[in-house]
C-alpha cells in the first residue's frame, strides 16, 4: 500500500515526526517535503499523512493550501494528519483544529499531537528575542512526544 507524507516544518520538528512515521511504516512510503519539493499527484497514494509545524499559532501557508486544493481527493483516501507544536492540551487541540479543515479531520483515521522543541541555533535572532521575552525561554526545550508518533503511526498501519 503506498503512501504520501506531505509536511512542512519551520525549524526541524516536523520533519523529524514525518521522518520517524516513514520508518515505521511497513509500506512504500514518499516523503514530501513541501519547502522543497512538488507534491506528487495524490491520486497514485491510497494514505497520505499531512503534517506541519505551528507557529505563532498558525499550521504553513503551503500545507493548508494543499489541503485545501486537494480536499476532494483526499476525502477518498485513508488521511492522517499531524501538528507538531509546544503547547498541551486543549490549546494543542484548538491549534490542531484550526490547522485542518472540518471534514478532513472527520475523515481522518489518525490525529497527532506531538508536541514540539524550540532549538535556539535554529531560529533567526528575531526568533530567539521573541521566545526569550514571550515565552521566557532563553534555552533548548524539546516536548517532543515519540510515543504519540509510534501510536500514530501504529494506528495508520493498522486501520
Amino acid at each position: 500500500m503506498a503512501t504520501l507524507i506531505v509536511y512542512m516544518t519551520s525549524h526541524g520538528c516536523a520533519e523529524k515526526a514525518a521522518e520517524m512515521i516513514r520508518d515505521l511504516m511497513p509500506d512504500d512510503v514518499t516523503l514530501v517535503n513541501l519547502e522543497k519539493f512538488e507534491t506528487p499527484p495524490s491520486e497514485k497514494f491510497e494514505t497520505v499523512i499531512i503534517g506541519g509545524s505551528i507557529r505563532i499559532g498558525n499550521i504553513q501557508r503551503k500545507i493548508r493550501k494543499f489541503c485545501e486544493k486537494n480536499l476532494d481527493i483526499l476525502l477518498t483516501k485513508r488521511t492522517g494528519l499531524f501538528i507538531c507544536c509546544m503547547f498541551e492540551g486543549d490549546t494543542a487541540l484548538e491549534q490542531f483544529n484550526s490547522a485542518f479543515p472540518e471534514v478532513l479531520r472527520k475523515n481522518s483515521i489518525a490525529t497527532g499531537l506531538f508536541g514540539g522543541e524550540l532549538e535556539f541555533e535554529k531560529m533567526n535572532a528575531f526568533e530567539r528575542m521573541i521566545i526569550k521575552q514571550v515565552a521566557n525561554i532563553s534555552e533548548d526545550v524539546s516536548k517532543f512526544n515519540e510515543k504519540a508518533v509510534r501510536e500514530f503511526a501504529w494506528k495508520i498501519s493498522d486501520a
